[in-house]
């Protein structure tokens, strides 16, 4: 039974505050229950009691959360009046009941932990909660899941929430189409609370849910927007969840909240923030943030930029050390110092955007760093429990790569670590690459290769390695002095392995600029064995053209790699270093090789027998007959194989010019080793340099007996010129590079090498043939034919002939009569298709 309320109590308006609230309590159940109990009034029961309160919810006389939690603490009976509203949450209640009860205990649950365990010591009550989601009543339901929200914001009432199946009803809630605002901001909500736990996470991508989870990002409501990204972030925990996120397309709208600058999307940025750090962990997905637009950057610690000191210039300058220059027309105020825009008109002074961009973002962390606030201390707390302690931030790339470069010139040896790894990491196209020059970063990595420490240095190589895929970058280290830096550290003998791999890939690309490294193969591809054996003959007496355009680059390179020690140091890696790195090592070296000084070091290095390992390990890789486990061999390692064969093939070519290293090798055995390679199933660019090492050793070896000139020849023939002839026919769109190629097939054919012809049947040459016959005029078609002749010669290819579709086209050439009908019907007759008196 309800207390009563005492005759004697003071006015409700004498009352203290929340003395007041719970009188209004104590009055609002007497007016529902006599305080002396009648016999009709017990008779009434359960039913006239509710049926009473009812209409005092709907009224409006119902008691708040403060009346109910007043009276708990005034009479300890306020459990017995939650018990009762626990009870009016049953399924056997008036629906009307069960409303105004859910919305009374979601009011009652806004005060907090205390106020959520007075309701949940009640068994069963969540179960009874989660079954109102079901009711028609907008107001029940949002009022239910708003209960849920603050339910399951407690760790320990969350697993119960989850095992009453509150997750799938609050999924089932979200997918209705009458759903209001409100009431998808309290589920959102709810779903947020779930996702903390790592256990359950999985549940919200099992339901297929996360598309819509995703969409709700789009809403006007930003209460709905916070919720969602929320969730995702929680998600984002987890790594297993990534590529779910990612496919789900969460990235880009992850991006616009974080460019977005609105102070209502304080929260939604947070977020976002955290989401995008967490997704860059993986590096693909890095890639996909930086084409958004986006830059990982380490959080150092404010402490770091304490060191900071902006250097005084007496002329301002760009970020990556160029002057700006000065004005032809200087200010007669004696302004001109201050005032640089007064050249700004002049074309030759203009900057570029990306000059532009790097002085913007260079000033923007530069006043930042000196006014204290470039990095909080809390900024990374959200990530706390991150791996290693290595935490992160995502900054617009204008203002991440002017604040990784700023980071450089810190003195904390971890941030500098940090930030040279991060430079490599974005460094994945050529904006970024461009836009690292033009703020700076390249003069200062280049530095921090003679750092005193080890991480340090391998960092800073790391950052180079990535940035020197472009030419501008190359150019950039040149004038920065960096070739020299790099050659020296190649020569120390103290230099790590992992340091020394990223110096010789910076090295090879460094010698590579400007040079073509297809002009060998492009010249054989329009040039027959002999011409190209003239060809080699006349670059070992006259000097190649690639030799003469690389003039500059070669004698920089002389000036600084004079010594033993650095030609066997990159020797010893050479042999001792995986396919990939030999290729490079091979690049370095094909350089330095015209120079006689350096090729007399190689020779002594005993380069000879280095490159003669290296073609002995291609020939058990490219042939399939000497090595059981072929197919077995992942892809990957064959193709770097190759061009590492390709390389030293290159490499040795260079080092037959002179006499020393002729003397020094046995040319039989290379003879040999080039030989079988050439029946290998290596790529044809690697045997284009193949043949044409083949042919140079040749011609300075003089070799006679067993491997003469046109049994070399022969071989070049079948194994390198033909399939490049057929490649050639079957790949290129240009005609004319199709008519050039069947016109020198069939000059090799005509020589009446029984070999050559099987040649073109084996490398598939039939049906690129039949299809010039429709494409081909004049002395392509003519060459056509004659070549088809020839292989019709051999009852086995009839019936490639015959299934290319030949038959049609002969009989077409053959109607209209054309100046190479008598070849067309001649070739007819030699196919078993052919019937007398069928023209």
């Amino acid at each position: 039974m309800l207390p009563a309320v005492a005759a004697a109590s003071p006015a409700l308006s004498q009352l203290p505050r929340q003395h007041h609230l719970g009188r209004r309590f104590h009055l609002w159940c007497h007016r529902l229950l006599p305080a002396t109990p009648t016999k009709a009034s017990c008779g009434a029961g359960r039913a006239g009691r509710r049926l009473l309160i009812a209409s005092a919810f709907a009224s409006g006389d119902g008691p708040s959360r403060q009346d109910v939690e007043y009276s708990a603490g005034a009479t300890g009976s306020g459990s017995a009046y939650l018990g009762l509203f626990v009870r009016w949450l049953g399924l056997d209640n008036d629906p009307h009941d069960r409303e105004h009860a859910v919305c009374t205990l979601y009011q009652y649950s806004l005060g907090g932990r205390k106020s959520i365990d007075e309701i949940m010591q009640f068994p069963g009550c969540i179960v009874l909660i989660t079954s109102l989601l079901k009711l028609e009543s907008t107001r029940a339901c949002e009022a239910a899941a708003g209960l849920l929200r603050n339910i399951t914001s407690v760790p320990i009432y969350r697993k119960m929430a989850i095992e009453s199946g509150a997750m799938e009803e609050i999924i089932s809630l979200l997918c209705k189409s009458t759903i209001t605002p409100e009431m998808m901001e309290q589920c959102l909500c709810t779903i947020w609370n779930f996702s903390i736990d790592d256990n359950w996470r999985y549940k919200i991508l099992a339901s297929d849910f996360l598309s819509k989870i995703v969409s709700y990002l789009d809403e006007e409501d930003i209460k709905v927007k916070e919720a969602a990204g929320g969730i995702i972030s929680n998600l984002a925990l987890s790594p297993s969840n990534h590529g779910a996120l990612v496919e789900a397309g969460v990235i880009p709208k992850l991006v616009h909240f974080l460019q977005t600058k609105e102070d209502d999307y304080k929260i939604i940025r947070k977020e976002a923030k955290s989401s995008l750090v967490l997704l860059a962990r993986d590096d693909y997905y890095h890639s996909i943030i930086i084409e958004e637009g986006l830059v990982r950057v380490p959080l150092v610690g404010s402490t770091a930029y304490k060191a900071f000191k902006p250097l005084p210039h007496s002329w301002p300058s760009f970020p990556d050390g160029s002057e700006i220059q000065r004005s032809s027309h200087p200010s007669k105020y004696g302004a001109t110092e201050l005032l640089l825009g007064l050249s700004v008109n002049e074309k030759d002074t203009k900057p570029n955007q990306a000059k532009i961009n790097a002085m913007i973002g260079r000033s923007n962390q530069q006043f930042l760093a000196r006014v204290g606030a470039i990095e909080l201390d809390d900024e990374g707390n959200e990530q706390s429990g991150s791996e290693n302690n290595d935490l992160y931030t995502i900054l617009p790339w204008v203002d991440g790569v002017a604040r990784l470069v700023l980071i450089l010139g810190l003195e904390d040896v971890s941030a500098i670590k940090k930030a040279a790894r991060a430079i490599g990491d974005a460094s994945i196209h050529e904006h970024m690459r461009t836009s690292f020059k033009e703020a700076g970063a390249v003069k200062p990595l280049l530095q921090l290769l003679k750092h005193n420490d080890v991480p340090v240095r391998e960092a800073a190589a790391y950052a180079l390695e990535k940035l020197s895929v472009s030419s501008t970058i190359c150019q950039k280290a040149k004038e920065e002095g960096g070739l020299e830096l790099l050659v020296n550290t190649v020569k120390d003998p103290n230099t790590p392995v992992k340091q020394l791999e990223k110096i010789i890939y910076i090295l090879s690309r460094m010698f590579d600029m400007g040079i073509s490294m297809v002009a060998a193969p492009e010249r054989y591809a329009h040039e027959d064995v002999t011409s190209a054996e003239r060809s080699i003959q006349g670059d070992t007496d006259n000097g190649s053209s690639a030799i003469s355009h690389t003039f500059e680059n070669q004698e920089m390179a002389s000036e600084l790699i004079l010594d033993f020690d650095a030609i066997s140091r990159l020797t010893k890696v050479l042999k001792e270093a995986p396919p990939s790195l030999q290729a490079k090592v091979c690049c370095i070296l094909e350089h330095l090789a015209p120079s006689e000084q350096h090729a007399t070091a190689m020779t002594a290095t005993s380069i000879g027998s280095v490159i003669e390992a290296i073609l002995e390990i291609g020939v058990i890789h490219g042939t399939r007959a000497d090595s059981e486990d072929f197919d077995n061999l992942p892809s990957v390692a064959t193709e770097e194989v190759s061009q590492a064969v390709s390389a030293a093939a290159r490499l040795l070519t260079k080092l037959l010019n002179f006499d020393l290293f002729v003397r020094s090798i046995n040319s039989e055995k290379f003879t040999s080793l080039l030989r079988r390679m050439l029946k290998t199933s290596f790529p044809l660019q690697s045997k284009d340099w193949l043949a044409a090492c083949l042919v140079k050793l040749e011609s300075r070896a003089g070799l006679s007996g067993n491997h003469g000139v046109s049994s070399i020849d022969m071989e070049i023939t079948i194994y390198q010129t033909i399939p490049r002839l057929v490649e050639q026919m079957m790949t290129s769109f240009s005609f004319e590079k199709k008519r050039s190629a069947v016109i020198e097939l069939n000059k090799i054919i005509s020589s009446g090498v029984l070999e050559y012809t099987r040649a073109v049947a084996d490398t598939g040459g039939i049906f690129p043939l039949v299809k010039m016959l429709e494409e081909g005029d004049g002395g392509a078609l003519e060459a056509t034919l004659a070549i088809l002749y020839n292989l019709s010669m051999d009852p086995e290819n009839h019936p490639a002939i015959v299934a290319a579709g030949a038959v049609p086209l002969l009989k077409r050439i053959v109607l209209a009569e054309g100046p190479h009908w008598t070849n067309a019907i001649q070739l007819l007759r030699t196919l078993p298709v052919w019937y007398p008196g069928s023209r």
